[in-house]
């Protein structure tokens, strides 16, 4: 039984693999200590865009620069994506190990491939070997390919001499029963040493690993405090514990304690990883867990959008990331809603207040209830927002499916009508919704776009305050003021979409918004009390 701890190369994805060296060897020593057999240290790259620490190259004079145990043996990964493109494959592959093994502290070369990239790949495990090198395969993305699918790429594996092929459960989305049938199609044509790495989506990274053992799997990856991409992988921690019983040997676990407490918990803490309901779904569903490990990092990501960009994902597919496609899971409605309900009725030549869901709101609520009294605006209340007595609020709006889903319960125990797209709404919200008195006011999401008509609009987000303002215009409504829009603070995301908000609207529609309580956004102020 092999154990390779990965937790420089798979962790490095949340810190962008920049690891004090003091770290690095107290976290080898660890490694020593508790019975892990190599170290995947970090990559091997020759792509230099944006910054990366040392473990996102992993150089010899880098590695040579450390305090190696010697019982332990180092690894590095390379993307397979680095070996198949214009450049032959020989020339990438002298660039990236100029030096044979035995003048190098790598012992072994791990290559991560997609389904599509393996067999272009695989001529790579002769050109090392022929140097000195062990040489691993990592299979990515294989949990959902068919028996025939599985048992072809290992059937080509089989032509070719290297030390191990391993399966990565990429969207931690198997369960020990998967795993065991993955394991058993790829024996049928590949006979050399198997490995598994495993991700914790569902929370069976280590329960997946120890059926991999229990079907002759010999190689077995893991990270200090799953540490990894996304829910991150099987623990170190518990995984040497584990093979110390099948190995009948006793391990050192003080030193991998003291450095999770003193380095890996805080990082934990500060970036996240670990499963949760979302990377949960994430994996259910087959989706990429970049995806969540992106959103949770955005703060422009509510839980709602969130929510709704896994059900999009769902339908639409998740398996590769990328950062275009995250973004248009934000734009949930396709086609435009005609709509049925013209704002005018309400609106016209009067005043709005539309009320935000900011401190402020509660802060100078009595001022605000009696500039209302005084003034008569219409009062536009987002979502459920509930800060001023029911009363004063004349109708709410919204328009995030998964929010008003969310709400369903409490729209229904709100006296206030409710503006939201009727037409386009997915079928179980408006079942939720049908004994609540709705205004149908049409929506299409389109980009960098306000254009309002009567009974729709088009708006360049699914935001409330982006379907508000709409309504606000088509309506044909006097002043629009705003309270309770306090900001996120400078350099949030959120606050910086929201200011491209106002500013698109101000510049598309002509119209001026204007907040009367404090806010942070560059619009026109006035203050409550000096109406």
């Amino acid at each position: 039984m092999i154990v390779l701890d990965c937790t420089l190369r798979d962790g490095g994805y949340y810190n962008n693999w920049n690891f004090p060296k003091d770290v690095v060897n107290e976290y080898l020593d660890a490694m020593s200590s508790v019975g892990v057999d190599i170290v995947e240290l970090g990559m091997r790259s020759l792509i230099n865009n944006g910054f990366k620490g040392a473990s996102g190259y992993t150089t010899d004079r880098y590695l040579n620069s450390l305090d190696i145990p010697e019982n332990l043996k180092v690894a590095v990964m390379v993307n397979a994506s680095e070996l198949v493109g214009d450049t032959p494959l020989e020339e990438c592959l002298a660039k990236l190990f100029p030096a044979n093994s035995v003048d190098s502290a790598v012992h072994l070369v791990r290559i991560a491939c997609h389904v599509h990239e393996f067999e272009a790949a695989l001529p790579a495990s002769q050109w090392l070997r022929e140097r000195g090198y062990l040489v691993g395969f990592n299979l990515m993305q294989i949990a959902d390919r068919s028996k025939q699918e599985v048992e072809r790429l290992a059937r080509a594996a089989s032509e070719y001499d290297f030390d191990v092929l391993y399966f990565a459960d990429s969207m931690g989305s198997m369960n020990p029963e998967h795993c065991g049938r993955i394991i058993r199609w790829l024996k049928n044509y590949w006979h050399g040493a198997l490995g598994i790495h495993t991700h914790d989506n569902l929370g069976l990274a280590l329960p997946n690993t120890m059926r991999a053992i229990e079907e002759g799997i010999t190689w077995v990856d893991a990270t200090v405090t799953g540490m990894g991409r996304g829910p991150g992988n099987a623990r170190t921690e518990e995984l040497v514990i584990e093979v110390a019983e099948h190995r009948e040997d006793s391990i050192n676990l003080v030193p991998l304690m003291s450095i999770i407490s003193s380095y890996f918990n805080p990082l934990k803490n500060k970036y996240g990883w670990g499963s949760n309901p979302y990377y949960y779904l994430s994996g259910k569903h087959g989706i990429h867990p970049t995806f969540i490990q992106e959103m949770l990092s955005d703060a422009r990501f509510s839980e709602e959008d969130i929510l709704a960009a896994i059900e999009h994902l769902k339908i639409e597919g998740g398996k590769k990331f990328s950062l275009n496609t995250l973004d248009a899971t934000r734009h949930f409605y396709k086609g435009r809603g005609t709509g049925s309900w013209s704002p005018k009725e309400l609106l016209k030549n009067r005043d709005v207040l539309i009320l935000g869901a900011g401190p402020s709101v509660n802060e100078h609520s009595q001022a605000l209830v009696q500039y209302i009294k005084d003034k008569n605006p219409v009062v536009v209340a987002l979502n459920t927002q509930s800060n001023l007595p029911q009363e004063v609020i004349d109708i709410r709006v919204a328009s995030h499916p998964v929010r008003i889903l969310a709400d369903c319960s409490r729209h229904t125990e709100l006296p206030q009508a409710l503006v939201t797209p009727v037409s386009i709404l997915p079928e179980d919200v408006r079942e939720y919704l049908k004994d609540k008195e709705l205004k149908d006011f049409g929506l299409k999401v389109q980009a960098d776009t306000f254009e309002c008509s009567d009974k729709c609009a088009v708006i360049p987000n699914s935001l409330v305050i982006s379907y508000a303002l709409a309504i606000a215009v088509s309506g044909q409504s006097k002043n629009i003021y705003l309270a309770g829009f306090d900001g996120f603070g400078a350099g949030d995301k959120r606050t910086l979409e929201m200011q491209k908000v106002f500013n698109l609207f101000t510049e598309q529609t002509r119209r001026e918004v204007t907040s009367i309580t404090y806010t942070g956004y560059d619009i026109s102020i006035k203050s409550v009390y000096g109406f």
